[in-house]
């Protein structure tokens, strides 16, 4: 039995369980990458920048700074001498210098002698250095590019300004060492880091790993920039970088030491000693962003795919699809607070690239296999009670029991005779769209067409699933089928002269209901007293003169919402006691008698001066009803509406009001009938009438 239930489980979770081998393939080869990056930098923008925790100072290396000194890049190393001599007056805790002095000065020793000089004195300065790799076919050759042992003699230390770039180019990630080829360097964030805290800066301690994520406190300018140029000249007092670590670099865009970071999705990159600075602040604070482990996001797509594909199986699809995108939204924002509350990187794409491939596969699955159900069982259910099977073939049963219902027979009179008169392809054409239009109408009113039995309809109602309003369904369906075999009948009267005209017979009570039939074919259908009942009184209708009968026990599930009259009571074939008989008449016999009319008819909008070509369908002296109607003409609106042609006796021009609307068509209630429309209306109503 266990055996059973695992197969079933199985069966009915594969799409979820293909949806997540998919969703951990793609996380754990790292093709939902890009978009975990994407969502990373829409949590630091929604995030938005804040207040840095290190004090840092960055004397930047601008434009303005070279036409204020009058000098182009690279400057004089005296000049940077001058600059290290105004910082360090102001007793920094440290500087860092994100400029590389790996040659020689073209102004010769004196000027790299200078500098080394400043950086000595100042005792603080770390200057740095950018390792790099040099491949050369077989041969892996590694360039440390140091500052020129005049100048790092005196320095406090030397870090490795390399940057760490993703698939997309942007910088998130900074490396703690670098390898020289010969040793592994400190980044220039360590070393500035090292001797600040060595100058009393209080710092959380350094990260174990070899690489950190950088928790960016905002785009470009976040950290205050000073001008290289207002530090030479004096403009900015030594006081200013009093226990401030001072950074300084280039700024200026020409200088390609700009990148682009999760705060630059606008286009404004941000320069290379901004980020150390960035980075520097991580550290200091304390606050790296942690990333969780690739297995926790793997797990998550896999929970998110299997999830998703349980929505679907317990909920509807619409509703399903609600439930994913509030999952799916949960999911975000815990990823969000995380981020913002425990600098955590939760990875969310993920779970919800899990969620959205368990709910669309499962809903293809489904869909695959309930057209594969459909046709398997089309041979034995009618499409209403097919669609009900198939929604509930995992919680509901359509085996027999016994309920209340109401039953409806609707058969063609006269249909043998009018069979004799037509040729048989006329017959089972007109059959054919008779039984078309019936259908149409029982389902409109939630019923079920059990069967067709020649040219006789057998519809259920309160059946496969409970309907209160069984007993009115039926009735209106029973009205509106009179209606439409009228419809009917005028188009097949023109054609072939022959009219035809429907007994309806309606009956409630108990009856056995559900698949029913041999071991051979099945069906569903009802069966008891309460049928037969209700294929006799479709029988008595020609007896009685009336399109419809109820019995009794319909008639005491009524109020006045339909027109009924006593007809007596009748002991039917196959029942020994009498059963009151009721007839059902359409409700405007009150007001007017209609016919059906099915012309073409032009109707204009009185004060607009719109047109529009319309087919009248029937008409009463109260009124007239169209299809075709524009949909913004409305209810209230008036009309004016001329019809000439068929079976009219004279060209019908009437004024009227919209008076309802449904779809395309529309009934107009006559505001005033002169006297010649008013002949014309009663005239052909009294010959089309039966």
């Amino acid at each position: 039995m266990l055996g059973d239930r695992a197969r079933a489980l199985l069966t009915r979770y594969r799409g979820g369980a293909g949806a997540a081998a998919v969703a951990v393939a793609l996380a754990a080869l790292g093709q939902a990458e890009p978009y975990e990056q994407g969502l990373l930098e829409r949590f630091f923008e929604l995030r938005g920048p804040r207040p840095p925790t290190a004090p840092i100072v960055i004397v930047s290396i601008d434009e303005s700074s070279f036409v204020e000194l009058n000098q182009q890049w690279p400057f004089a190393r005296a000049t940077h001498a001058a600059l290290i001599r105004a910082v360090a007056a102001g007793r920094p805790l440290a500087i860092g210098v994100d400029v590389i002095f790996d040659q020689p000065s073209s102004r010769g020793p004196a000027d790299d002698a200078a500098l080394g000089e400043a950086v000595a004195r100042a005792g603080n300065v770390v200057l740095g250095a950018a390792p790099a790799t040099d491949l050369q076919g077989f041969t892996t050759r590694h360039v440390p590019n140091l500052p020129l042992a005049a100048i790092r003699r005196g320095a406090a230390g030397v870090g490795a300004v390399n940057l760490v770039r993703d698939a997309d180019t942007k910088v998130r990630r900074a490396p703690r060492h670098v390898w020289t080829g010969a040793e592994q360097m400190p980044g220039l964030a360590v070393e500035l880091y090292r001797v600040a805290t060595a100058a009393g800066l209080a710092a959380a301690p350094l990260p174990r790993e070899a690489e950190s994520l950088i928790n960016f406190n905002g785009p470009a300018g976040t950290f205050p920039w000073i001008p290289y140029y207002r530090v030479v000249t004096g403009e900015v007092s030594p006081e200013h970088f009093r226990d401030k670590i001072v950074m300084i670099g280039p700024t200026s865009e020409p200088m390609h030491d700009i990148f682009a970071t999760p705060f630059t999705r606008g286009g404004s990159l941000m320069p290379g000693v901004e980020i150390h600075a960035n980075l520097l602040d991580t550290y200091v604070a304390g606050h790296r962003v942690r990333e969780a482990p690739a297995l926790l996001a793997t797990a998550l797509a896999a929970v998110g795919a299997m999830l998703g594909a349980a929505l679907v199986l317990r909920l509807q699809a619409l509703r399903a699809l609600a439930a994913v995108v509030l999952a799916g939204s949960v999911v975000m924002v815990v990823a969000y607070l995380a981020f913002v509350h425990a600098d955590l990187w939760l990875r969310a794409m993920g779970a919800t690239l899990g969620l959205a491939l368990g709910y669309g596969v499962t809903v293809v699955d489904l869909f695959v296999r309930e057209q594969r159900e459909r046709r398997r069982l089309s041979q034995f259910f009618s499409p209403e009670v097919l669609r009900e099977v198939v929604r509930h073939r995992h919680g509901r049963s359509l085996g027999s029991s016994r309920r209340l219902l109401t039953v409806l027979f609707a058969d063609i009179r006269g249909f043998t005779a009018l069979s004799e008169r037509l040729a048989p392809e006329e017959v089972a054409e007109m059959l054919r769209e008779y039984l078309t239009e019936m259908t149409e109408v029982v389902f409109a009113h939630g019923g079920t067409v059990d069967k067709y039995i020649g040219d006789c309809v057998m519809a259920l109602y309160n059946v496969p699933f409970e309907d209160p309003d069984h007993v009115r369904n039926a009735m209106r369906t029973a009205l509106e089928l009179q209606e439409r075999t009228l419809q009917v009948s005028a188009r097949w009267e023109a054609r072939l002269g022959a009219a035809i005209r429907t007994g309806i017979g309606v009956n409630t009570g108990e009856a056995v209901v559900g698949t029913l039939g041999s071991r051979q074919r099945l069906e569903y259908t009802a069966v008891g007293d309460t049928i037969n009942l209700a294929s006799r009184l479709e029988a008595l209708t020609k007896d009685y003169g009336v399109g419809i009968i109820i019995s009794e026990f319909s008639q005491r599930h009524l109020t006045g919402e339909f027109l009924t009259r006593e007809l007596g009571q009748v002991t039917v074939r196959g029942r020994t006691q009498p059963v009151r008989i009721y007839g059902v008449l359409p409700a405007d016999i009150r007001k007017h008698p209609r016919a059906v009319l099915d012309v073409a008819a032009t109707v204009v909008l009185r004060g607009a001066g719109l047109a529009c070509q319309v087919t009248a369908r029937d008409v009463g002296e109260g009124g007239i009803a169209l299809s075709g109607v524009p949909p913004a003409w409305a209810p209230g609106m008036p009309v004016e509406i001329r019809c000439e042609g068929g079976l009219l006796p004279a060209p019908l021009l009437v004024e009227g009001v919209i008076a309802w609307r449904r779809r395309d068509e529309a009934g107009v209630t006559f505001a005033t009938l002169a006297p010649d429309a008013a002949a014309t209306v009663a005239e052909y109503i009294a010959r089309r009438r039966p």
